[in-house]
C-alpha cells in the first residue's frame, strides 16, 4: 500500500510551472480537478491509488482532446481507451495528455507543432520519440506513470534517453482500441515508469482485462537459475563512449550470473529497415493517410511526417504481402539464433543526438535511432528498457532485454536481476493473466539442491524463505540421492525451514503426476497461519527414516554429521 502524500499534486503543478517544459504536455488538466480526482482514489483505495497519470495524446482519455499532435484532427472522446480505464479503475489519476511525434511517427520526439520535447537533463538534445511527453513527464517528476504506445520503439527510445523503464508487452496484452493507429498490426500500448516495481505493477493493471490473443498456460515467470543471454556481435551506430557504456553493461549482466553469446544481427537489421523503408509503411496510410491527403494548411501536419504517411500509399497489396513474407523469413533465421539464450540484450539507443542535429537530417537521425528497436514487433518480441548508467559525454544509457511473444515474465526476472532489485515478480503474474500457485519445498527442490533446475529449468520463480508452523516432523529417506520426508505431527513437531516458490498452475500439475512414491503434495501449514501446497511425504515410509527435524530444515541437517 502507498504512503498517501497530501503534497503531491501540489509539488507536480510546481515542478511543472518552475520548469519552463511548456512542450510536454498538449493538454494539461486543471489543479483543482486533478486535487479533487486524488483525493478520491486514495479513498477509495486501489493497487496504484495515489500515482499521478499521463497519457500520449494518441490514446483517448474520456473528455480530454485526442490530438495524436495534429491540431486538425482533434476530437474529444466520451470513454476512455480501456488502458486508460484500467489504470484509473486501479486508483492512478490523470494529470494531462503528453507530446508526441506526430501521428507517433518518429522516434525523435521533435516531429511536433506543439514543439520539440527536449531531454529532461540536456535541453539541447532530443527526448527520444514517439512518446516523448510519456517519458520526459516521468522523468521530471510530472508523474509517477505514464501511457506511451510502441510500433518501432516508441516505448523504449525514450526511456532509454530519460534514465527510466518501459515495458513493451507482448502484442495483444493491452487493447488498442481508443488508440490511433499508426500501423495496426504492429501498435502496442506501452508504460513508462522510474523504477521496475512500478512500471511492472501499472503493466499488470492494463493487462487485467482479456487479453487479445491466447496465452500459454505454462508461461514461464522467470529465467533460469544461470541463464544465457544473446548480444550483438556487432555495434553499428555506436561511437567509442557508447561501446564502451554497452561493454558496462554487458559486465553487469555477467555479474548478475548471466551467461554471454554474441549473435550477428544482420536478419535484425535487414526487418528493421523494413518497417520504413518498405511496404510495411503503407499501413500509417491506411491509419490517417486520407485524413493527411486531405488537409489543409492550418491543420498543422508536420511535413516530415505527413511525407512519410502519404509515401505510404505508393504501395500495392502484393508489395505489402511480399515485404511480409520477408519479414516471416527473417524473423524465422533470427529466432533461431536466439534459441538457446533466454534474452537478446542490445543498446536501446546508437547515441544521443542534438535536435539541431534532427533538424538538419530529420529522416537520417531517426532512421539511425530505429536500428536496435525496430525488428521488435515485427518479430513478434516482448521488451523491457531498463536504464544502464550514462556515458562519459553525459547521456543517460539504457539496454532493452527482448524475447519471443509470452516470455514476459523472464524479462522482469532479467531486468531485475540486472538492476538488482529484490522484487521480481512480473505483469503476468501479478495481472492474472498466467494462473499461478505457491509451493512449498523443503529438500531437493531448495536453490542450490540437486533438483532446483525441476522448477528454475521450467519458468518457476524462487519467492523467498518460509517456515512450517511448529507442527511438522523432518525426516531424510535411505534412498540415491537421499530425500527429505515432511510429515506433520501435533504433539511433538517443530518449525521447519523450507522455500517458497510460485510457478504455472499447469506446471504444478505436472510435477504431482510425476512425484515419485512416497513424496505427495498436499496441505502445509505456516508459521504465520496461512497454508500452501507443498512436498510431503507418506507417513508409514517418512517414520523409517532418520528423524533430523532437530536441525530445522534439510540444509542445517545435511552440515551435521549423521549419528
Amino acid at each position: 500500500m502507498r504512503t498517501p502524500d497530501p503534497d503531491r499534486i501540489a509539488e507536480a503543478y510546481r515542478r511543472i510551472t518552475e520548469s519552463g517544459r511548456d512542450e510536454v504536455f498538449i493538454t494539461l488538466r486543471e489543479a483543482a480537478d486533478v486535487e479533487a480526482d486524488y483525493r478520491a482514489a486514495l479513498a477509495a483505495g486501489g493497487p496504484l491509488a495515489g500515482l499521478l497519470l499521463a497519457v500520449k495524446d494518441n490514446v483517448d482519455v474520456a473528455g480530454l482532446p485526442t490530438t495524436a499532435a495534429c491540431p486538425g484532427y482533434s476530437y474529444t472522446p466520451e470513454a476512455d481507451a480501456p488502458a486508460v480505464a484500467a489504470l484509473r479503475a486501479a486508483g492512478a489519476v490523470v494529470i494531462g495528455k503528453t507530446n508526441l511525434d506526430q501521428f507517433a511517427t518518429g522516434l525523435v520526439g521533435t516531429r511536433s507543432p506543439y514543439g520539440a520535447v527536449r531531454d529532461a537533463n540536456r535541453p539541447e538534445y532530443i527526448s527520444g520519440g514517439s512518446s516523448s511527453g510519456s517519458a520526459v513527464a516521468v522523468a521530471l517528476g510530472f508523474a509517477d506513470i505514464a501511457i506511451g504506445t510502441d510500433t518501432a520503439g516508441s516505448g523504449r527510445v525514450p526511456a532509454g534517453l530519460q534514465g527510466i523503464v518501459g515495458i513493451k508487452a507482448t502484442l495483444g496484452v493491452v487493447s488498442t482500441s481508443g488508440v490511433v493507429p499508426a500501423c495496426a498490426s504492429y501498435d502496442c500500448v506501452t508504460i513508462f515508469a522510474r523504477d521496475l516495481a512500478t512500471a511492472q505493477d501499472a503493466m499488470a493493471t492494463m493487462s487485467s482485462g482479456a487479453p487479445q490473443r491466447d496465452w500459454p498456460a505454462d508461461t514461464p515467470l522467470a529465467a533460469a537459475t544461470l541463464p544465457r543471454i544473446a548480444i550483438p556481435a556487432e555495434l553499428p551506430g555506436l561511437d567509442l563512449e557508447w561501446r564502451a557504456a554497452f561493454g558496462a553493461a554487458v559486465a553487469r549482466a555477467e555479474a548478475a550470473g548471466m551467461a554471454i553469446t554474441e549473435i550477428p544481427m544482420a536478419e535484425f537489421f535487414a526487418a528493421a529497415d523494413l518497417l520504413y523503408n518498405g511496404a510495411l509503411v503503407a499501413e500509417r496510410y491506411a491509419a490517417v493517410g486520407e485524413f493527411v491527403t486531405a488537409a489543409g494548411p492550418d491543420a498543422g501536419l508536420d511535413p516530415t511526417v505527413a511525407a512519410i504517411i502519404t509515401g505510404g500509399k505508393d504501395h500495392s497489396a502484393v508489395d505489402l504481402l511480399a515485404d511480409r513474407a520477408a519479414v516471416d523469413r527473417l524473423r524465422d533465421r533470427a529466432m533461431a539464433l536466439l534459441r538457446d539464450c533466454a534474452a537478446l540484450m542490445v543498446p536501446t539507443a546508437p547515441r544521443h543526438p542534438k535536435i539541431a542535429e534532427v533538424t538538419a537530417d530529420p529522416i537520417g537521425v531517426n532512421t539511425a535511432m530505429g536500428r536496435y528497436t525496430n525488428f521488435c514487433n515485427l518479430f513478434d518480441l516482448c521488451a523491457i528498457a531498463v536504464p544502464a548508467g550514462m556515458t562519459t559525454d553525459g547521456a543517460q544509457f539504457g539496454v532493452t532485454l527482448l524475447a519471443p511473444a509470452h516470455q514476459d515474465g523472464v524479462l522482469a526476472d532479467l531486468a531485475a536481476r540486472f538492476l538488482g532489485c529484490d522484487e521480481a515478480r512480473g505483469w503476468p503474474e501479478t495481472g492474472g493473466v498466467v494462473a499461478c500457485a505457491d509451493l512449498a519445498v523443503f529438500g531437493l527442490h531448495l536453490r542450490g539442491q540437486p533438483l532446483e533446475h525441476q522448477l528454475a529449468g521450467r519458468g518457476a520463480r524462487w519467492a523467498g524463505p518460509l517456515r512450517t508452523a511448529p507442527r511438522y516432523r523432518l525426516f531424510e529417506l535411505d534412498t540415491e540421492p537421499a530425500k527429505p520426508a515432511l510429515i506433520r505431527d501435533e504433539h511433538v513437531g517443530a518449525s521447519i525451514a523450507g522455500e517458497r516458490w510460485v510457478l504455472p498452475v499447469a506446471l504444478l500439475g505436472e510435477f504431482l503426476a510425476a512425484l515419485p512414491a512416497p513424496m505427495q503434495l498436499g496441505a502445509v501449514e505456516l508459521d504465520d497461519g496461512t497454508w500452501i501446497t507443498g512436498f510431503a511425504a507418506d507417513h508409514e515410509a517418512a517414520m523409517a527414516g532418520r528423524d533430523i527435524t532437530a536441525a530445522g530444515g534439510w540444509r542445517a541437517a545435511r552440515s551435521v554429521p549423521a549419528c
